[in-house]
């Protein structure tokens, strides 16, 4: 069956694709990239001759159309997305346009934003006794989110929230945060364009936030995390998981009792 490798490119910095990535890239005959979002030093290790088709200014059809007119020819063709596919990537939507044309597909999973997010800022975002949830969503701005899943609802459950693609929404946050029960002083982390050698990390509080990003001129490719998991102080307070606990006992080491 005729189909197309839809890979991830990782947030930015070219040496975080996977490394099946980057090999099926470098074999391709085509690869089509978001040239807006794709790092261009990653697209430059494509193969000599490959072509090079650059995306952001297409709608979804013209898309699916260069798509399978370059696998009709017998070539192989990859779509890069940034981050990972599964992310807010609108694949789903391509596939379904592809699979008209008997086109099939797989999937090369990436380095989501979320993780370079929380990688520059050495941050766990599940900290034992204190949260063990993550929820990745995104702010109600002109495409809707589902009633179940407006952010009150979701941050009701006082977790580590990840929130794409929500930058210019901030008023919004800090008011469905404040009316979920959050804390004014509850820690954010505001990366902008992670792991890119323009990165910017901004630490604030729910309180603090809007103005914070007003004053750093954020307005796009952020990724506002938030939570006590963010804490700056978060090194210095005393919550430890079972893995490593003496103590503890689990399939591979017995544990030791310790006495008082």
């Amino acid at each position: 069956m005729k189909k197309i490798w839809i890979i991830g490119a990782g947030p930015g910095d070219p040496d975080l694709i996977t490394v099946k990535g980057l090999k099926l890239m470098q074999q391709a005959d085509v690869v089509m990239y978001t040239d807006s979002l794709v790092n261009e030093e990653l697209i430059a290790m494509a193969k000599p001759g490959a072509e090079i088709v650059r995306t952001a200014g297409m709608h979804l059809q013209e898309m699916v159309d260069c798509m399978v007119g370059y696998i009709n020819e017998g070539k192989m063709v990859v779509r890069m997305h940034t981050g990972d596919p599964a992310m807010y990537g609108a694949t789903m939507e391509q596939v379904a346009l592809l699979k008209e044309h008997g086109i099939g597909y797989e999937v090369i999973p990436g380095v989501s934003s979320v993780f370079a997010s929380a990688a520059a800022v050495g941050a766990e975002l599940t900290i034992p006794d204190l949260t063990q949830t993550l929820i990745l969503t995104r702010a109600e701005g002109r495409t809707p989110v589902p009633d179940r899943e407006k952010l009150r609802s979701l941050a009701t459950h006082h977790c580590t929230i990840a929130l794409f693609l929500s930058a210019t929404l901030t008023k919004k946050i800090v008011k469905e945060l404040q009316e979920a029960g959050w804390s004014d002083d509850t820690p954010v982390a505001v990366i902008q364009r992670a792991s890119w050698p323009d990165q910017k990390i901004v630490r604030t509080t729910l309180i603090e936030l809007d103005e914070a990003m007003r004053v750093n001129g954020i307005r796009k490719h952020a990724m506002i995390l938030a939570g006590w998991a963010l804490d700056p102080n978060i090194h210095e307070k005393d919550y430890r998981s079972k893995l490593y606990d003496a103590t503890f006992t689990h399939g591979f080491r017995k544990g030791v009792k310790v006495n008082d």
